[in-house]
């Protein structure tokens, strides 16, 4: 469990602040030789190692095994005979007591789940303290779905003369694989749904945050979840490709950027596997000539730059009315500027740092790219020169570019950082046309004192899901993408249906 050490033990005249905080930290999992099979931690055949980087100091501090086509051929046997087993033959309510024993036990290990997270990906502690609340919550939502599952479904034939009852039943194995930026939800909202319906699973994370997801894994296990019903290997990217294509596998469930889920996708296609893609975004926030831009202001940093902006449906195109454009330029930099930026742990901090070296460069390739096409940085434009620790973290200053226009790679390109972008529309039409013009449509956000006027504004965005003065996912909502932001849903019915597979049965009246 996590604990806090005697602070005279970890720390000297010359220690940083930053590790400090680390130091005194002590948390379950940072160098491991195993994955978990058939139930139990088992050593990876594989051996060579990935390592686990601190993105706020630049650090490497943990290490998993890079698994081998040993582990991931052992995984998915490990669940194709839990699949033949008890585990799909329970009844829905027998695997949703399952989930609610999986719940508690999650939250059981907030703390190390929060701080994990946070040393994994620099997710602030602001916003990792809730990941174990919210995966609860959709273990929780996915368990009162057992009735749905239970329900007899007798369909007659419209001409009479007989029947159909209509089977649902699990697709079989699944492949769960997880971005970085959300390690434990984006995981667990496919887990539930796979688990509930009677699939078995192998999850596979993304490689700069594999330790907290084996918290998930130790939850499931103090639940008493069956042998084989869950598994996890850990590596590269290649194990994800292994896994997409291997011929026991069934269903494939991935999150993450676009160019990877189309070659997920065409790999699916050929082997006529059902894939749900949840994929990249360049949502906008349309802020209608009589919003509130003081209570815009207080949602701004959750619905247009959360997690550093590190958030596929925030919505970082902010589409201004001329006649107010220079009045939300002036609000967003205004509250863009006053969040505060630095170590993670610090649960005063709103922005961490980029999440790996990699996007950090990306991250300020796409700032150049804003500033050599004509826009104008009002804050921020630049890598982070922080202190006390932090001067090799991967910080890009939260930035705000004015006088974007519609060509410019920043407003057209998904920069998965802290980078918003003001365009300015002169009417209602010209902003819909705005915000539709792009290849992905995941979320979006409209700003107005007439929630009327913003539900029909709302209602003509090609996206998959918007908010009205403010953005957030309901787990009984379906979540997905439409055209490069992906394909199928997760959360709601929609979701739990994406890992069954139909039977009809045919009887006569």
């Amino acid at each position: 469990m996590t604990s806090l050490h005697d602070q005279n033990s970890v720390t000297s005249a010359s220690a940083s602040p930053a590790s400090v905080a680390r130091g005194v930290l002590s948390l379950p999992y940072s160098n491991v030789d195993d994955v978990f099979v058939d139930g139990a931690w088992t050593p990876a055949v594989g051996t060579g190692r990935n390592p686990v980087t601190d993105p706020a100091t630049g650090e490497v501090w943990g290490s998993v095994p890079d698994g081998s086509v040993e582990d991931v051929d052992a995984a998915v046997a490990s669940a194709r005979r839990a699949f033949a087993g008890e585990w799909p033959r329970l009844t829905p309510t027998e695997r949703a007591g399952y989930l609610l024993r999986i719940a508690d036990e999650v939250e059981k290990r907030a703390t190390e789940i929060s701080l994990t997270n946070t040393r994994e990906n620099g997710s602030p502690v602001s916003e990792s303290s809730g990941a174990a609340a919210n995966a609860a919550s959709i273990l929780r939502y996915f368990a009162s779905l057992a009735d749905y599952l239970e329900h007899e479904d007798v369909r007659a034939f419209p001409r009479g003369g007989g029947e159909s009852i209509v089977r649902r039943d699990p697709v079989g194995v699944c492949a769960l694989i997880a971005p970085w930026n959300f390690p434990i939800n984006l995981v667990v909202i496919k887990l539930a749904p796979a688990l509930l319906a009677g699939c078995t699973v192998v999850i596979k994370p993304a490689s700069p945050t594999p330790l907290s997801i084996r918290l998930i894994i130790d939850a499931v296990a103090a639940a008493g979840v069956p042998a084989g019903v869950v598994n996890l290997i850990t590596g590269s990217g290649r194990l994800g490709d292994m896994l997409v294509r291997h011929p026991d596998v069934d269903k494939v469930a991935f999150t993450g950027s676009t160019p990877v889920g189309r070659r997920i996708a065409a790999a699916s296609g050929e082997l006529l596997r059902p894939v749900t893609l949840e994929l990249g975004g360049k949502s906008s926030a349309i802020v209608l000539p009589d919003a509130d831009l003081g209570a815009m202001s207080s949602v701004l940093i959750r619905s247009c730059m959360r997690n550093t902006g590190q958030t596929c449906y925030i919505s970082t195109r902010i589409l201004a009315p001329a006649s107010r454009y220079d009045e939300v330029v002036d609000m967003v930099t205004a509250t863009i500027a006053a969040g505060p930026q630095g170590d993670p742990l610090d649960p005063a901090t709103v922005f961490g740092p980029t999440a790996t070296e990699s996007q950090f460069r990306t991250v300020l390739d796409y700032v150049e790219s804003g500033r050599a096409e004509g826009a104008r940085p009002t804050t921020g434009g630049r890598a982070a020169g922080l202190a006390g620790g932090l001067e090799r973290g991967f910080f890009v200053e939260p930035t705000v570019f004015a006088d974007v226009e519609p060509w410019m790679r920043i407003s057209r390109e998904e920069i998965f950082g802290p980078v918003l972008s003001v365009l300015k529309y002169a009417d209602v039409d010209e902003a819909i046309a705005l915000a539709n013009n792009t290849e992905f449509g995941l979320g979006g956000v409209v700003f107005s004192g007439d929630e009327s006027a913003a539900f029909a504004v709302a209602d003509r965005m090609d996206t998959g899901s918007v908010g009205i003065n403010f953005f957030a996912s309901n787990h009984a909502a379906p979540f997905g993408g439409r055209h490069d932001s992906g394909l199928g849903t997760e959360y709601g019915i929609e979701g739990l249906n994406a890992y069954l597979i139909y039977k009809s049965i045919h009887r006569r009246g």
